[in-house]
């Protein structure tokens, strides 16, 4: 370690990521889920400050607009990061674990099967209360307008589209938390996830957990909308007739999802841990497990 500077080394944050794969594989079934429950109502939240940005913003320059919606929407994967909750997108980092013979490929599987769930169920707990708190309904509409536009661009892409747009997220995402795992203190771990964050946001690239909670909400509001919405917002529901519960899962979540993989997974983990791994097999000896 850089004693001068109190950070790791790469190849110290390399075996900091290997071992806090291997604790995330390893840990229990039910401590995992709770975790993911926690983190999909932090990235919802994390949404939810990002909308309510763009509220309005259509007076500033777009690219001023999406930066200061990127900027806002990190406060979700800090809470992630400070608060030790689990996240399908930064769990696609146990593969490093996997690739040094630590965990096997059920225990990998398993985690993120349950944390991917227990995300889910996080993020749609947040579009319950976000809908029954009203708040879409806020500035004469104009909160659930931002929803709807969003949701709908996200399910308009073709399914190449959005499978390249979430490798783009989760190379992003993963760097942000890999980055992160340098820091020595609160202030090191937020300014590391900020600006990788912010500029997957603000360019649009694509992340399955927010748009667990985007784009349900946007199918809620689109369906289930009174009279006086749509006259206060100028809008009508047929204007949104591609925001579905079928263009969700088969358009945006599938793709989005397998590109969150390969994005965080493949193109940061496994890179990382073949760059790095004989440095780490240097610094310590590493258990291994033939199976369970």
């Amino acid at each position: 370690m850089n004693d001068s500077y109190g950070i790791l080394t790469p190849a110290q944050m390399a075996r900091a990521a290997e071992d806090a794969a291997y604790s995330k594989a390893v840990n229990r079934p039910l401590a995992s889920f709770l975790l993911g429950l926690t983190a999909g109502g932090y990235i919802a939240l994390g949404f939810v400050f990002f909308v309510t940005s763009q509220v309005g913003a259509e007076a500033l320059p777009w690219g001023v607009a999406r930066v200061l919606g990127g900027l806002v929407f990190t406060t979700g994967l800090v809470l992630v990061v400070l608060t030790g909750a689990e996240l399908f997108t930064s769990n696609t980092l146990t593969l490093t674990a996997r690739a040094s013979g630590r965990i096997t490929w059920w225990q990998l599987l398993r985690n993120w099967a349950v944390v991917y769930v227990a995300n889910f169920l996080g993020a749609l707990t947040m579009v319950v209360l976000v809908y029954v708190a009203g708040t879409w309904r806020m500035v004469d509409g104009g909160w659930g307008t931002v929803v709807l536009n969003s949701a709908t661009s996200k399910v308009s892409h073709s399914f190449v589209e959005a499978f390249a747009l979430g490798v783009l997220c989760n190379l992003l995402v993963c760097l942000a938390i890999w980055a992160a795992y340098s820091g020595r203190t609160t202030t090191d771990k937020v300014v590391a996830v900020t600006m990788p964050i912010a500029l997957f946001v603000a360019t649009g690239f694509e992340h399955s957990v927010a748009n667990m909670f985007l784009i349900p909400l946007g199918v809620i509001i689109r369906t289930s909308a009174d009279d006086a919405f749509w006259a206060a917002t100028g809008l009508a529901a047929e204007d949104f007739g591609e925001l579905t519960w079928g263009a969700f899962y088969v358009d945006n979540l599938l793709p989005v999802t397998l590109g969150n993989i390969v994005g965080g997974g493949v193109m940061i983990g496994v890179m990382y841990w073949t760059i790095f791994h004989r440095l780490v097999r240097r610094s310590a000896a590493q258990p291994t497990v033939d199976g369970e």
